[in-house]
Parts: C-alpha cells; structure tokens; sequence
C-alpha cells in the first residue's frame, strides 16, 4: 500500500471511485487529524453509494470493508464533508483539518430476543456481538463487532497517512460530536490504534505478549475499573466491579487481567486476589 503523487492509495484490494461531495484543498500544513467514523449502514457497497450521491452532501476520503477492501472517494489532499458540526480542543469544524475513515459497521444494536438487530432492520447473532459501554455514556449496549482484517487494515492506512502527512492526532467522531455522534463506538479499539500509530517509534516498542491463563479471581479493590484494552486510557466498558465479586481470569498481560463476568475486558491485576 502505497500513497501517489496524485493523493490516492495504490495497492491490492484498493478502488478509486470519487464523490462529487468535498470542498477545496487543505490548508498549509494539513490535514493534521485522522477522524474514525463507523458507516452504520448494511454494508460497504451501500456506503458507498450514500458518499457518492450528490443530494447527501456527505463523503469521507476512505470506506473500508469487513474484508479489508477500501474504497477512496476523496484525494487526500482535498476536504471531504464526513465531520459535520465537530469541535474539540478549542478547533470546530474538522472538515478542514481531517482526512476521514469510515468502516463498515452497523453499530448501536437493539437485542430482541436472541438476535441484535440495526436500525436498518437487519439483524446479528451474538458472536458479532459486543456488549460494551461507550465512553460517553454511563450503561452499557450492544454493538457490531468489527473484524480483525478491517482493524488491522485501518491500522495500516493510519501508519500510511501518518507518514505522507502531518498527522499529530487520531481522534472518533464520538470524540469531537459527543452530543450526537457514537462512532466508532466502544468496539473499535481506539486507543489502541492511537497508541500503535502515534506512539510505535517510543523506545518500549514491543508490548508483552498476553499471556493465556484460566483460573478465577475475586476483586479487593472497593470499586474496580473494566476496560476495553489493558491500558489506564482505554474505555470503560461497564459499572466498576465490586469487592468481592468474583471473576474468571482469561488472560494476563502488563500487569492487567482479562476476566469474564457479566462482560469481558481489563482490569488491574494487583487489586483481584487469586
């Protein structure tokens, strides 16, 4: 995967089809900002379509795939029309500083007996599932389960665009519309993919391996904190575990435990007695 002369990506599995909805050129020194969106649509060809029609007046530059396959409908160097009304940090309007990714995910799902169903009426079985709490909001929902191809490969457009680019931040449209927006939602390891883009040249390069462990635990702490990812910036997925309350160890890894109770995910290892 390469970026030409021309602001496109070139590589296997990569198309061109170009939207009529985008502004001007960036200004000097930009786009400095990767913006993570989810489609919530029914799938990548539909989104598609929806960036590409005039009377939307939405784009992003790049929609990729549950396989991976990505899709350009805006240059690089060009303003696409994906963040709407957006502030964060004392910046509004991020239209004009960020370059913006959108993955093929349904997103919020209501449960309705043993299946999840999206807004668009289709409905998911639970292991394209995940129960999480956005880091918006205070209880968790369901949510679609993004793929690892479709992760690794908004990874590796990231890595790209970071090197062509002045890029400095990653940020999820829930981060600068929380009023209105939730994508891409607590199912897409965000702060991960901050920490292994912006930060992968640090000199602790390589994170331990996790671990795989099965045993049980019981938390000590008064209230302890369940995250997504195990690093203290990651999103809390559910209410704080109380003492006492008894988990199984799925995993070990930097100090941290995936355990399993009511939902999966990290939590300190020094505060669950084994």
């Amino acid at each position: 995967m390469i970026i030409n002369a021309n602001h496109r990506l070139e590589g296997e599995g990569i198309t061109y089809e170009e939207s009529p909805n985008h502004g001007g050129a960036f200004g000097a020194d930009l786009p400095d900002t990767l913006i993570i969106h989810y489609t919530a649509g029914a799938s990548a060809e539909s989104s598609v379509k929806t960036l590409c029609d005039p009377r939307m007046k939405v784009s992003a530059h790049l929609v990729i795939g549950r396989d991976g396959a990505i899709t350009q409908l805006v240059p690089f160097d060009t303003i696409a029309w994906h963040a709407g009304k957006s502030s964060y940090e004392g910046r509004t309007g991020f239209n004009k500083y960020a370059i913006g990714i959108e993955a093929d995910n349904a997103g919020r799902l209501t449960k309705s007996g043993d299946e999840y169903v999206a807004w668009f009426g289709r409905a998911y079985s639970e292991k394209e599932v995940v129960e999480a709490m956005h880091r918006n909001e205070s209880e968790p929902s369901y949510w679609h389960r993004y793929t690892e191809k479709q992760i690794a490969v908004v990874q590796e457009v990231c890595v790209e665009l970071m090197d062509a680019y002045k890029i400095s931040s990653i940020l999820g449209h829930e981060e600068i519309a929380p009023q209105r927006k939730t994508d891409p939602g607590p199912a897409f390891p965000l702060d991960t993919l901050r920490e292994r883009v912006l930060y992968r040249d640090r000199a602790d390069e390589e994170p331990e391996e996790p671990q795989p462990v099965r045993h049980p635990g019981m938390v000590t702490a008064s209230k302890l904190n369940i995250r997504s990812e195990p690093m203290r910036s990651a999103t809390l997925i559910a209410p704080p575990l109380s003492r006492g309350t008894m988990v199984e160890i799925v995993q070990e890894c930097n100090g941290w435990l995936e355990v399993q109770v009511q939902t999966r995910g990290w939590v300190k290892k020094e505060y669950v007695k084994t």
